[in-house]
């Protein structure tokens, strides 16, 4: 990325077009710049290693002129350690069009903290740092912005203190630190906006039960999770809490557990609005009623849903409704010691499952914690093995399309069709 400061007399509509020295047919243009006196233009997506002309132009109502003469700039080379984090990809040809055009976002949680986007030759086209804290999850919004939980090594894996939100330029956003405004937990594992531009994320949540009819003492402490919704100013709107809906008492697992009692691990919107709330200890999923909190039900190992035999799943990690309404899933498999990519369609009314889709993953990409899977089209889906340091495109048969080695643990991979201004 390049920054460049333009500075007029008054106030006027200016952009950049700029190109890669001795290829002048080519030509990249920047966003327009209106109606200001001081402009700051970010060029982003750069060549490493590569020298820049550009000109600055003026745009008129009618019309577009040169205000200034040919300048030159030079980009540095990804620096080495950054490289080695993401190696360049394995692929079969042909790739599906839309991905090949497209991009994948990988974060670091370990330091210094890293968001990488990637094309589809597995060259890194964007990165940015943090060097105290890990990005413990990343998503790229609708607004081409990157929305993330941001934390120091003191706080475990998909666990933080900060929700940040910064643009492609490398300007923040939004950030919230634990303690202002609404965000009063720890939160972990999922940061996302919903439609009505409010923040949503997961919830660290304790409370002092008294476990001793269950051989526990009287004044036992049970961590569970919580959903928690701020508006776009960082206030809270509404909360809600695993205690609300369920007696840990209930549990027979719970004085095992009680230190992580269920582990909330993901949470989306169904497409009726409300929650999709998946458990990793539990082996459940459940629909929460994003007004009134109530548990609408809960399908997985002791839960509501019936399955044909052979068709449940076991641990479940980014669960989320495709666009071909089928619930999906990655499921890390630790009782075949095998990773599956899986796709339910649900008839709530009945509380049946059947299983639409089912992708036996290789070995060498068994993840027994962690990972995702997003469908990219209808054949071919983003996979992120996360203990096997692996993001690949699978097909319907298993098939690997495409992969990428990264350097760290990576804790989820996204597909994005398209970039702004990229050249």
């Amino acid at each position: 990325m390049k920054k460049i400061a333009v500075a007029c007399d008054k106030e006027a509509d200016l952009f950049i077009r700029y190109w890669e020295k001795g290829n002048h047919a080519k030509v990249f243009s920047s966003p327009l710049s209106s109606d200001k006196k001081e402009h700051l233009f970010s060029l982003l997506f750069l060549k490493p290693a590569q020298t820049y002309e550009y000109e600055i132009v003026a745009r008129h109502e009618e019309c577009e002129s040169v205000i200034s003469g040919v300048s030159m700039f030079g980009t540095k080379e990804i620096p080495l350690e950054i490289q080695e984090m993401v190696m360049p990809a394995d692929m079969q040809a042909p790739l599906p069009e839309l991905f090949s055009k497209g991009f994948s976002l990988i974060a670091r949680r370990d330091l210094p903290g890293q968001v990488y986007i990637v094309n589809a030759k597995g060259d890194i086209v964007w990165y940015y740092t943090i060097r105290d804290a890990g990005f413990k999850v990343a998503h790229f919004t609708k607004n081409a912005t990157i929305l993330s939980i941001v934390a120091p090594l003191s706080y475990p894996t998909s666990y933080g203190d900060e929700i940040l939100e910064i643009s492609l330029a490398g300007d923040t956003v939004f950030h919230l630190k634990k303690g202002e405004k609404g965000l009063d937990k720890t939160i972990h594992h999922e940061v996302f906006y919903n439609n009505a531009q409010q923040l949503v994320t997961l919830t660290l949540e304790k409370k002092v039960v008294d476990l001793s009819s269950v051989g526990g003492a009287g004044t036992d402490t049970v961590t569970g999770d919580g959903i928690l919704i701020l508006d776009s100013k960082g206030n809270k709107v509404w909360s809600w809490s695993v205690f609300d809906v369920l007696d840990p008492k209930t549990d027979p697992h719970i004085l095992k557990d009680k230190a992580d009692w269920l582990h909330a691990n993901s949470l989306s919107i169904d497409t009726d609005g409300n929650y999709l709330l998946s458990f990793y200890l539990s082996g459940q999923i459940w629909k929460i009623d994003a007004k009134t909190g109530k548990l609408i039900w809960r399908m997985g190992r002791g839960g509501g849903f019936t399955f044909p035999k052979g068709d449940e799943f076991s641990e479940s990690h980014a669960v989320h409704r495709t666009s071909k309404n089928q619930l999906m899933l990655f499921e890390n498999g630790i009782n075949k010691q095998r990773s599956r990519v899986l796709a339910y369609t649900l008839d709530e009314d009945s509380r049946k499952a059947a299983l639409a889709l089912s992708i036996e993953l290789p070995v060498s990409l068994y993840s027994e914690r962690m990972g995702s899977a997003y469908q990219v089209n209808d054949t071919s889906f983003l996979v992120c093995s996360s203990q096997a340091g692996a993001v690949t495109l699978v097909n319907n048969a298993g098939n690997i399309l495409w992969k990428v080695r990264t350097g760290f643990i990576p804790y989820r991979a996204e597909f994005i069709d398209s970039l702004p201004s990229y050249p």
